[in-house]
This record gives C-alpha cells, structure tokens and sequence, in this order.
C-alpha cells in the first residue's frame, strides 16, 4: 500500500440539507448492514438477494462487495494485515456516506479483524446512523466443501498466501445483531431474518 501524508487546510462543509430533511423527503431511513464471514460462507449471495428483496419493496438498497470494490477504489491493497485494516477502514467510510444518504448500505466483506470491525461500528455510532453487523456463520469444512472459486484449494496448496480461515485468522464477531449458518439456513429465510431486524429501523 502506497503510504501518504495526512491532508491539512481542509474545512468540513455542511450542505443545506440535514439527515432529518434528507430522511422526510425519501420516506426511508439511512443505515448499513454488515455482513462479515469465512470465504464461501454465503455473505454475497445472502447480501444479493437482500438487496434485491428490498429494492422490490421500494427500498432504496445498494450493495458494496468486497471483491469488486478490489477492482477500483482499493485495488492498490493486498491482504497483509495492514491492507485489510486499510479496506476495511474505507469501505466503512463509504457505507457511512451511503447510509447518510438514506440508502440501506450493504457491504459484504471478510472483515476477519474484531478491531477493525468495531472500528467500523464506532464511526457509524458517532455520526448518529445504524450499524447492523451480520454474521454468516459456516464450519471451515463446509465452506472448503463449497470453494466456487477454488481459494480453499489454493490456499491448502501454498499458492494463495495469507487466506482468511487457512494461513491467516478470522476473529469470529462478539455480539453481531443477526447471526446466520448459513448451512443450516436457506437464502429466503436469510432474508427474512434480517428484514425482519431492520424493520425497526425503517
């Protein structure tokens, strides 16, 4: 990762349209759902079908996944330690501002670091905006058992280094709001699950 200095000389500028007047005149809400689990635990698949599910209900849903956001805004990190906690420190950034907007953020990332996840969290309590983490919940063996993208058998042979649940750890989440097995779950009650929680919120 490319190292830079901190920005100086800069002003926060507010716009003249608050959260509350942003959040009436959409009729929704503004909140980030945080999906965290193993590779091939289910997270984008569950994460796709929600937001479609609440885009059909007139909710307004945009999903952040963690390996396109690899192919432009952090394509310049890798996956030492240092990396993740760089992409995860953006992507809560970015669902923050999304959320803010009164978009329902769903981002869909590993986030194998509590830390970095609780960092995640702070920044959406301290500007005020929901943060709902959900953890996809799979054995180890079940998920080298799925591999659709053949990581796992990589991973085992060397040839990927640093893989989350194999040669790197995955910090397993304290009190997630909604936690799934997903090998016990189908996708459709999933869905519901999580709807059901955010409802609150809506």
């Amino acid at each position: 990762m490319t190292s830079t200095s901190a920005a100086t000389n800069i002003t926060w500028h507010d716009g003249h349209v608050t959260r509350e007047e942003r959040t009436q005149l959409l009729k929704q809400k503004g909140l980030t759902i945080w999906f965290t689990g193993l590779s091939a635990s289910g997270k984008s698949t569950i994460a796709s079908a929600l937001e479609q599910h609440l885009l059909h209900k007139g909710v307004n849903a945009y999903r952040l996944d963690g390996d396109n956001i690899r192919f432009g805004l952090n394509k310049n990190l890798g996956f030492s330690p240092e990396d993740r906690t760089e992409n995860i420190r953006r992507i809560a950034e970015v669902s923050k501002l999304f959320a803010d907007s009164a978009t329902v953020a769903i981002t869909s990332f590993i986030s194998p670091y509590q830390a970095d996840r609780d960092s995640a969290r702070k920044l959406h309590e301290d500007a005020g905006i929901p943060f709902i983490e959900v953890f996809a919940d799979v054995p180890v063996s079940v998920a080298e058992e799925r591999d659709p993208k053949g990581l796992y058998k990589k991973a085992r042979t060397g040839e990927i280094k640093e893989f989350t649940g194999v040669s790197a750890p995955y910090e397993e989440p304290e009190k997630p709001e909604v936690h799934i097995r997903t090998d016990l779950t189908s996708i459709a009650e999933a869905v519901q699950q999580i709807t059901s929680f955010i409802e609150k919120f809506q």
